[in-house]
C-alpha cells in the first residue's frame, strides 16, 4: 500500500468523534478503499496511536482478541455496549 492511501486511512480514523463508532468498511468506503480489511491492516501495523477502539465490524462487535480493551475504551467514552455490541445509534456516519 502506498503511503498516501495509508495516510487517508489514518487521518479517517482519527477524524470518528469520541463516543461514536464505525465499522472496518465505513472506514474503507470514506478512503476511497474497495476492501474494509486494509483498515484493519493499517490499524493492526500503525494504529497505537490513534482512536482505533472506535472501530468495530458492522454489526457493532469488536474483533474477539481485542474485545476486552475495546469494549472497556467505548464506554469509558459513553458508548452503549450491550452483549458484546455498540447501540447502533452511536454509529458515526462520514460526509
Amino acid at each position: 500500500m502506498d503511503e498516501a492511501r495509508h495516510e487517508r486511512i489514518r487521518e479517517i480514523v482519527a477524524s470518528i468523534p469520541e463516543g461514536t463508532w464505525c465499522s472496518y468498511g465505513d472506514v474503507a468506503a470514506a478512503a476511497g478503499e474497495r476492501s474494509a480489511r486494509v483498515v484493519g491492516t493499517v490499524l493492526s501495523t500503525d494504529g497505537a496511536d490513534l482512536p482505533w477502539h472506535r472501530v468495530l465490524r458492522t454489526s457493532g462487535t469488536p474483533a474477539p482478541h481485542i474485545a476486552v480493551e475495546q469494549i472497556r475504551r467505548l464506554t469509558a467514552e459513553g458508548v452503549l455496549v450491550v452483549d458484546a455490541k455498540a447501540a447502533k445509534g452511536q454509529r458515526h456516519v462520514f460526509g
